[in-house]
């Protein structure tokens, strides 16, 4: 079943599935980010692959060595493993992405960059 988990204040990450692969040590796991108008979330990274299918809203990203792109509802993204990104709701509504993750188990699924 999925669980909610608030991590700051106009974000919500709910947890959809996750599963071992047939890769020895990695995982696939699924989330739906939520994010209120103009929220941003900080830069961070993940310890595999993240592939974001947004589902509503505008959501602005910016990956480290890119400019910063605007996606909207339909639109997807692919981040390689360790790479610094962020996230900002740039619209006027709620924004929400599917986020699929290919990671290593055992390691924290996200790292806050200071």
């Amino acid at each position: 079943m999925p669980t909610a988990q608030a991590q700051q204040a106009g974000v919500t990450r709910i947890d959809l599935q996750r599963h071992d692969l047939s890769a020895p040590g990695r995982e696939a796991v699924q989330v739906r980010v939520d994010l209120a108008p103009g929220v941003a979330f900080g830069q961070h990274t993940h310890p595999g692959e993240e592939i974001i299918y947004v589902l509503s809203g505008s959501l602005e990203y910016a990956v480290a060595g890119k400019p910063p792109v605007t996606l909207q509802a339909g639109d997807v993204l692919f981040i390689p493993a360790g790479t610094v990104h962020a996230a900002r709701n740039v619209g006027s509504t709620p924004a929400s992405e599917l986020a699929t993750y290919i990671v290593e188990k055992g390691k924290p699924l996200l790292t806050l960059v200071k």
